[in-house]
Order: structure tokens, then C-alpha cells, then sequence
């Protein structure tokens, strides 16, 4: 039995945690920086990220990594630090969930390359699968629990991504959740029957939704999952609304109690790992632990 299923077992569902770049940028990261930075020189920043969460009842956290390809360091010229990198975040989620006291996984996060793999894009696909295998190695070494794969588009890309945590470890559970932002498919076009089928197919333990539109989307999504894969452990994690542009930053206008329902709509829907993306806070996170909490195991 996985870490995750044993999980569910003893509580019927699974909170995750809320966004860590909007934390993050609250706490002073200038826009266009590189979060992962933050692990080595502002750790004790990053680190109260985790401490929040885990206070509001996160149970699954996600390590402060994903854009920590060599694909997206490269942006700031730090690919050679992936290794580096990703173990400090490993690192300093494993002391938060140390200190809080709490039985919380550790979920090492793979985010998108951000390119193509051709023919639409110049990424071979052996190319992408070297990149994530580089830092699912530095995830792993780290001592993650889960591998997270997130905010994905393209089914093949997924697909390296899966293959990369595989070359490095052949049991270790595997999660991942695509991005449905563009009229109810992705934006290349997968849909969310589709998706859940594929992503089963390579062995994830858990497939889903993130990011996205907001909370209407995600609903959606999780209801066409579970019409087609009913015994799929499925993901929830919308962002806190629909992002509005002010001052040229996004901002997310969906409250805690917004997101307390949205979550109770999720779980009616069947999914049971429920938490939040970009914009949502700890305060989200609160919410959304106050209301799941009647569908408790047992209760």
C-alpha cells in the first residue's frame, strides 16, 4: 500500500496545501524572481510558508520546487544548481513537518518545462525526460515522500515527466495533475476524460486538476473524471478565482469561504485530495479544512 492510500484509509480524504508564490511574493519575492532561490538564501521565509499550511491542516506539502527544472533555472542562470536546489527544499519542508509535530507527506513538486517537445516545440522528448529525471534524483535523494507533477498541458510531457521519476525510483507514488484553462480542455487540447484515462495508464496513483480558471473549472473537471474513472483517487486544486490584472499583477479575489464551498463541492464530486493553487493562502486552506472536516472517516 502507498503512502497516500494509507492516508485516505485512515481519514476518508487528503488536504493539500495553497500556493506558495503568492505566499512567497507576499513575504518580499520580487515578480520575476526565482522562487526556488529562496530555499538557500530565505529559507526561514519559505519555511513559514510550510509551518502555515501544515498549521491550517495541510496533510500533503509541496516542496518550494516547481520551477526547479534545469528547463525553468535556466531563466535565471542557475541550471547547474538543480541538484542544490531541490534538496534544500526537501530539506526544509522535512524541518517544518518536524517541528508542527503533524503526520503531513512530503511532496516533491515538478512543474511544466515551459517548452514544446517536438514536433511543436525544439525539446526532444529524451531531452525532457533528462531534465526531470535530474531533479526527481535531487527530489528523491532529498527524502520526498510523493512525487507531485502539476500544471501540465501536454499529455506527452506528462508522460517524460513520469518516465524521468521512474528511471530514478520504481515504486515511489506518483501524482499528476494538468491545467484545463482553455474551454474545459487544456491548452493543448486534452480533455479531462481523456486525461484521467492516459495518466492512469502510466501508473500515477492519483490524477486531477490544478490551477486553471478557478473553482468552476475544477469542479467540472473532477465530475468528468469520476464519470469515466470511478475508482480514481482524484485532485482538486483550483486557484482562488478568476486572476485580475491590477497594477499589472494578478490578483485573486476568491475568499476563504468561497473556497470552503468549492471544496465541498469537490468532494461531492469525488475527488479526495482537495487544496488550493495561485492566489489561495493559509487562510484558504483554514477554510477549506473547516468544512471538509464532517466527511471525516467515521464521522
Amino acid at each position: 500500500m502507498n503512502a497516500i492510500q494509507s492516508f485516505l484509509d485512515e481519514a476518508g480524504y487528503l488536504l493539500t496545501d495553497g500556493a506558495m508564490g503568492t505566499m512567497l511574493f507576499a513575504s518580499g519575492l520580487g515578480h520575476g524572481g526565482a522562487p526556488e532561490l529562496w530555499n538557500v538564501e530565505q529559507p526561514d521565509r519559505v519555511a513559514a510558508v510550510h509551518s502555515a499550511y501544515l498549521e491550517a491542516g495541510s496533510q500533503i506539502i509541496l516542496t518550494n520546487t516547481f520551477g526547479g527544472s534545469r528547463y525553468r533555472l535556466q531563466l535565471h542562470n542557475m541550471e547547474s544548481r538543480v541538484a542544490e536546489l531541490n534538496r534544500a527544499a526537501v530539506k526544509l519542508l522535512r524541518e517544518a513537518v518536524a517541528a508542527s509535530g503533524k503526520k503531513a507527506l512530503v511532496a516533491g513538486d515538478i512543474g511544466p518545462s515551459g517548452g514544446l517537445i517536438q514536433p511543436l516545440g525544439e525539446l526532444t522528448y529524451e531531452e525532457v525526460v533528462d531534465g526531470f529525471a535530474e531533479q526527481a534524483a535531487a527530489l528523491i535523494e532529498g527524502g520526498v515522500d510523493i512525487l507531485w507533477i502539476e500544471t501540465m498541458a501536454a499529455l506527452d510531457e506528462v508522460k517524460a515527466a513520469v518516465e524521468a521519476v521512474r528511471r530514478v525510483s520504481a515504486d515511489i507514488p506518483v501524482v499528476t495533475t494538468m491545467t484545463f484553462d482553455t474551454h474545459g480542455r487544456t491548452m493543448m487540447g486534452v480533455t479531462p476524460e481523456k486525461a484521467a484515462n492516459t495518466l492512469l495508464s502510466y501508473g500515477a496513483a492519483a490524477v486531477g486538476g490544478n490551477c486553471g480558471n478557478g473553482p468552476e473549472e475544477i469542479i467540472a473537471v473532477i465530475q468528468k473524471m469520476h464519470a469515466i474513472a470511478p475508482q480514481a483517487i482524484l485532485v482538486a486544486k483550483a486557484n482562488a478565482g478568476i486572476p485580475e490584472l491590477v497594477a499589472g499583477q494578478p490578483v485573486y479575489r476568491a475568499s476563504p469561504e468561497a473556497m470552503a464551498e468549492y471544496a465541498r463541492l469537490a468532494y461531492d464530486a469525488g475527488a479526495r485530495i482537495i487544496g488550493a493553487c495561485c492566489g489561495s493562502t493559509a487562510a484558504h486552506i483554514q477554510a477549506i479544512a473547516d468544512a471538509l472536516e464532517g466527511k471525516r472517516t467515521g464521522r
